[in-house]
């Protein structure tokens, strides 16, 4: 059959979409040529933080493809940057590359910013990342005037640099005033930071030269600081008068010379943190002070080291880890160690990462009417926000596509046409960076064309893998066919391996490989072909390679090396001496075939390779030179043995013969054994294998042989140098032929069909055959009949079918051995099986016993043993929660299978539905199948538990209710009888209060609860129930709000006669008022009304109020604003009785008094009923000041000595309002808004709530 090849395919199982998203995915692997209309796609950038020499032109590079080829546009700082006005700024022809040419004038720092470039055509446009352009910068230090460090020996010193901030940033390296690297140590070197630290100092430290140099490569310039000069004075060495003069505070540090443990330097205190990126370099330093000098070890807690990431640094001080990744996170410890103790610190390294592709958006190339899709998944730490654009445009903002469908990471295309083209850039970011994609829609109808020169030549070596490629192109995605020769034979798939690309893979090429092949791709617009042609060759191989040598000094080698290569290729032939160059050195010679060392010396030893190399392969060798020294006299040659000779075979019988051999030298090692190995001339044409071992001091062995065997021995000498060379193999040795001594293994007798019987064994091997002509004499006959052995000789394999067998039906099986001489041992017999069918019966009288409402039991009568025709492996059951026919319908019901083990009649159906309806039926399986099923048997399960409701959330709190809503149960489990409610008050040190039973009916989703304690929280408990029991609880909190106004009580109690009402005005944009000062277990009446443009409009409600408590929920007395409050109470009261024993003394009027001549009446005046105001009201017992409903001037100000109360203590701010007779209302008003208008009827009735919570 001819090779046909589409890109290959996973099994899917959902539709077609799915098959077409992923042949557009394998088109679009594919480039576009450019001669066809396409998209623009950016081909090259400057980098994303671009770093420019300040002494050049800046150049910015965009580059794109596509066609028509794309126009360009830049951006600078998310603005449209006009080139065209800015004369130092062009872009070259057919380019999107910027060139700001600042070597004539201008500054590089007046062109930092962000870049991007835009690359447009009519199919889309792409753009580039957000290139940073920033000048280079190597500032000079800043001048400083370093005093000359006096140190004794033996103390601790930190030389800091402190270089010049730089961009990039600087290298830093110490050196002395002749441009020489100051040595460094273990205990000298420097730090990350550039500081040099010494754990100690010594006088030979002392110079004056301590010079910290900073080299920017980016301009290529180095920056010098100071020198510093350091006096090491040794004190043994001091007389007392240098000593005299010398005050303590003249040296450097106060640390004792003495012997002491070690200190870090760096990094200050016991821990400390790291943050690095993963892909970074984590570098870890610890720098210890410390005499004798300290020693650095480094350990990970809870782990080890990477072994192939980890490097030590500037001695041990320094620990590094390349590649770093999230596994390298956790706490690293350094140790520095000496002979006085140690000290550990703890630097806890965090690795986040910047956003990295785990699948990068490739183009698509779709035809009109195919579907495909983009995705663009990313990684990072944290995780990385995915944005998308079109063309540009954020994707939310742009012109919508009917065939774009946006989910996530993803975008999908269904039914796309030309106008669907377009660049997507996906864009993936996170606090450490992002990375940016362009990735084109292309939708094109385009015949197939191969892009693959024509009549291309491969050569290859023989059997080695051979790669014929086919890169193709068209849209729809075209099939290929792959052809051999002018004719077109055929290839065929298990030699042959197509790859998605459209290569053809030969995995081991012969020479019948060799020949013209031809590709073909075709889709629905046309067809496109094309010839490669393929030749093999043959293998460089070695005749003669070079051997190991030992020579004495000032002698000769020569070692040989020669190859046999293709006659068509040329090869070349390099020598190399341990891995690299010969030496150039006239004692060493190459001619053809040998390299040749004359005079040798002690350093010519080594490992010699010879290197054969062709265009297509290469091969080496490689031999040991050991020198030896010269002696007087012969020196000793300590040497693996010589080969034996003279092999000789005697004694000749039919399985033994006798194998007398000559040692070879021993070269001056005594031989301890000799190994025998046989050649099988007839079976096993030069495989040499192992035979038998003698001792080193025999010569002669008996051996024993097998029959039918062409036998050639050879022997080996071992000493303690190693192993001979194998000597030349002895004469042939024939044995006679015999009968076979023993029969197949592994024999088995088992049916693939109903009506067969395969007999299988293990052959025996050549070496096991004892003679020519081995067979098989095959015998069966059945085990529970009488019948006689049916038997057939059958050639060397290992396979015999017997065909018509009955179904299912035991057999005893041989298989003997035979060959020309005669029969092997007879056999025993094993039992085997004629093939399986599918069971005939189902199983009857199913029943189901209910155990629980999710378990139930189902029993069966066992099926006869002859209907099962098979091996019984047991019994399935497949049980099914039935649907009514609306649902099943709308979704295929799902079936769960149960298989037993065996004969049982009988098993558990677990996880059960409480509240269901359930069907199964019975089959019986054999090793064939399953058996017909049982009738369809039903069954209920009683009612269970419910679950707990899925929700429930409180919602409308005000000063003494709180409305809950739920959702009922998921699984109701049966029919819900009713909810169970429980709810306890929570104090302010979290006691729980008593706990109070709610019956709800079933059919509820929202319940109000009444007469709760303001400002408290509760605790609820819900759950459902059903005849059975409770079901799960679901639990929330919630607190009710806070009163912010209260009334005053009546004078009258209730049962007293009729009261007057009292009303209070409401802002119109709240929905509740909270009442205070209500007497307990008394009725009240409440009317809420509203007055606007249609008249005034009111609802009453009556409502008790509860029993009287015995203490509330909060403590008022330990509030913060209640203390508070108490306290700015007290300072006004005092502040009032100075005033007044001021006011006193002088004779002056007192102004409460003046209060009470001026409003006689203390009782509350009635309400005006023209108005529905508030009547005035005043306290003629204590003459408190005013809370509500104070009177005030006509100009609507309150003056301090009328009252010296601010309304913004009962207003919100300066917001506070006042009526038209001048009463205060900023208490509950907010905003200004308009006033409620009077009318006789309710357009609306309000709130029972608002009803209760509103006081008229």
């Amino acid at each position: 059959m001819q090779l046909k090849t589409m890109p290959k395919k996973k099994p899917l199982s959902a539709g077609r979409a799915p098959l077409f998203l992923f042949l557009c995915q394998m088109i679009s692997a594919l480039d576009v040529p450019l001669d066809l209309v396409q998209p623009p796609t950016i081909t090259q950038q400057s980098p994303k933080d671009y770093i420019i020499d300040p002494r050049e032109n800046i150049v910015i590079q965009c580059e794109a493809k596509g066609k028509p080829p794309p126009s360009f546009s830049w951006t600078r700082n998310g603005t449209h940057f006009d080139i065209d006005k800015d004369p130092l700024v062009t872009m070259k022809p057919g380019s999107g590359t910027l060139v700001i040419n600042i070597m004539s004038e201008g500054k590089a720092e007046t062109y930092e910013g962000v870049y991007q470039c835009t690359a447009r055509n009519e199919r889309g446009a792409a753009v580039s990342n957000n290139i940073v352009v920033r000048p280079s910068r190597s500032p000079l230090w800043t001048k400083e005037r370093l005093e000359p460090i006096i140190l004794r020996s033996g103390q601790s010193l930190v030389l800091p640099c402190r270089p010049p901030i730089g961009l990039p940033p600087a290298i830093i390296f110490w050196m002395d005033n002749s441009f020489q690297r100051l040595p460094q140590s273990e205990r000298v070197s420097q730090g990350l930071n550039g500081d040099l630290y010494f754990s100690n100092v010594l006088p030979e430290d002392t110079r004056e030269d301590y010079i910290c140099y900073a080299r920017f490569n980016h301009t290529q310039t180095i920056q010098q600081k100071q020198p510093i000069s350091l006096k090491v004075i040794s004190v043994d060495e001091l007389n007392d008068t240098i000593a005299a003069n010398l005050s303590d505070t003249e040296f450097y540090g106060a640390k004792s010379s003495k012997e002491r443990p070690p200190t870090f330097l760096t990094p200050e205190g016991n821990e400390s943190h790291k943050e690095e990126l993963r892909g970074n370099v984590l570098s870890l330093e610890c720098i210890a002070e410390g005499l004798p000098t300290p020693v650095i070890y480094w350990i990970k807690e809870d782990g080890t080291l990477p072994v192939n990431r980890t490097f030590y640094r500037n001695f041990k001080k320094t620990l590094q880890i390349i590649h770093v990744s999230e596994a390298d996170s956790g706490n690293y410890q350094c140790i520095a160690k000496n002979a006085l103790g140690a000290v550990h610190h703890t630097i806890s390294v965090t690795v986040k990462a910047a956003p990295y592709w785990i699948v990068a958006p490739h183009n698509l190339v779709l035809s009109p009417g195919e579907n495909g899709t983009l995705i663009c998944r990313a990684n990072g730490n944290p995780k990385p926000r995915i944005s998308w654009l079109t063309n540009g445009v954020p994707v939310e903002i742009a012109l919508d596509d009917p065939s774009r469908k946006i989910d996530g990471d993803t975008i999908m295309f269904s039914n796309v046409q030309e106008s669907s083209s377009a660049v997507y850039q996906c864009n993936a970011s996170n606090k450490y960076g992002y990375l940016l994609a362009n990735a084109f829609v292309n939708v094109l109808a385009e015949p197939p064309r191969i892009l693959t020169s024509a009549n291309t030549l491969y050569q290859v070596i023989a059997n080695r893998p051979a790669l014929l490629d086919c890169a193709f192109f068209g849209s729809p995605m075209p099939t290929i066919e792959w052809f051999k020769g002018t004719k077109g034979s055929a290839l065929h798939e298990d030699i042959y391996v197509l790859h998605d690309n459209g290569t053809l893979e030969i995995p081991v090429a012969q020479k019948d490989s060799t020949g013209t092949y031809t590709c073909v791709a075709r889709n629905k617009l046309g067809m496109a072909k094309n010839e490669v042609h393929l030749e093999i060759k043959d293998p460089t191989r070695f005749i003669k390679q070079p051997e190991y040598a030992v020579v004495q000094r000032g002698s000769k080698v020569s070692f040989e090396c020669k190859v046999k290569h293709d006659h068509t290729l040329i090869p070349t032939i390099l020598w190399l001496k341990d891995n690299g160059e010969l030496p150039n050195d006239e004692r060493f010679s190459v001619d053809k075939d040998h390299l040749v060392v004359s005079d040798v010396k002690d350093e010519d030893g080594g490992t010699y390779t010879c290197a054969a190399n062709t265009t297509l392969d290469s091969v080496s060798a490689s031999a040991v030179l050991r020198v030896v020294a010269p002696t007087p006299t012969p020196a000793p040659i300590y040497d693996v043995p010589n080969p034996p000779f003279d092999l000789e075979l005697t004694n000749q019988l039919d399985k033994s013969v006798q194998l007398t051999w000559t040692p070879g030298d021993d070269n001056n090692s005594p031989i301890t054994k000799f190994i025998i190995e046989y050649e099988d001339a007839m079976h096993e044409a030069g495989l040499w294998r192992h035979q038998a071992e003698v001792s080193g001091t025999q010569t002669t062995a008996q051996l024993k042989l097998s029959p039918y065997v062409n036998y050639s021995f050879r022997v080996m000498a071992e000493n303690s140098i190693g192993r001979s060379v194998p000597s030349e193999a002895s004469e042939q040795y024939l044995t006679k032929a015999a009968e076979p001594d023993q029969n197949p293994t592994a024999v088995e007798g088992l049916g693939t069909e109903p009506d067969n019987l395969v007999i299988t064994w293990k052959p025996l091997n050549g070496f096991q055959s004892n003679g020519p002509g081995l067979q098989y004499k095959v015998s069966w006959r059945q085990k529970d009949g009488d019948d006689e052995w049916t038997s057939v000789v059958v050639a060397n394999v290992s396979k015999y079918i017997v065909s018509g067998t009955p179904t299912f039906v035991p057999y005893l099986i041989k298989v003997q051995a035979l060959n020309d001489v005669g029969f092997a041992p007879e056999p025993a017999a094993v039992m085997g099986h004629s093939g399986e069918d599918l069971p005939m019966v189902a199983p009857g009288n199913v029943r189901v016993s209910v155990v629980n409402s999710t378990l139930a039991e189902a029993h069966w009568d066992p099926v006869p043993p002859k209907s099962v025709r098979g091996h019984l492996q047991g019994y399935r059951i497949y049980y099914w929660k039935a649907q009514s026919s609306s649902k099943r319908n709308r979704r295929h019901i799902e079936k769960k299978i149960l298989t037993f083990q065996g004969s049982k009649t009988h098993g558990m159906l677990p996880g059960l539905q409480p509240y269901s309806h359930y069907v199964l039926n019975v089959r019986v399986v054999n090793g064939k199948g399953e058996g017909p099923a049982s009738a369809d048997r039903g069954f209920h399960t009683p009612e269970g538990v419910p679950s707990a409701p899925s929700s429930l959330k409180i919602v409308n709190p005000t000063l003494d209710s709180l409305t809950l809503e739920w959702d009922p149960p998921s699984h109701p489990n049966g029919i819900l009888t009713e909810y169970i409610l429980k709810y306890q008050p929570i104090n302010s040190t979290h006691e729980l209060g008593p706990l109070v039973d709610l019956k709800i009916p079933a059919n509820k989703t929202r319940w109000t609860l009444k007469n709760l304690n303001f400002s408290t929280r509760y605790k609820f408990y819900f759950y459902a129930q059903t005849s059975v029991g409770s079901g799960s609880q679901i639990t929330e909190e919630a607190i009710t709000t806070v009163d912010e106004a209260g009334i005053l009580p009546p004078d009258v109690g209730a049962g007293k006669g009729k009261e007057e009402w009292r009303k209070e005005i409401v802002n119109g944009s709240r929905s509740f008022f909270g009442l205070k000062g209500l007497m307990p277990g008394t009725a009240y009446k409440v009317r809420v009304g509203a007055e606007g443009d249609s008249g005034f409009v009111s609802s009453e409600d009556v409502f008790e109020t509860g029993p009287a408590m015995a203490s509330r929920q909060v403590d008022i007395a330990t509030q913060g604003w209640f203390i508070g409050l108490m306290c700015a109470v007290a300072l006004l009261i005092l502040i009032l009785l100075i005033v007044c024993f001021i006011r006193r003394n002088k004779g002056g009027k007192y102004p409460v008094k003046e209060k009470e001549d001026a409003h006689a009446d203390p009782e509350i005046q009635p309400m005006k009923e023209d108005d529905g105001t508030f009547g005035e009201y005043s306290d003629a017992e204590d003459h408190k000041p005013l809370k509500k409903g104070s009177r005030t001037p006509s100009d609507r100000t309150v003056k301090k000595e009328d009252s010296d109360d601010s309304l913004v203590d009962y207003g919100e701010g300066v917001n506070g309002q006042f009526n038209e007779d001048g009463s205060f209302i900023g208490q509950y008003s907010g905003k200004k808004e308009k006033e409620p208008a009077e009318g006789n009827e309710s357009s609306e009735a309000p709130s029972p709530v608002n009803a209760m919570n509103s006081f008229v």
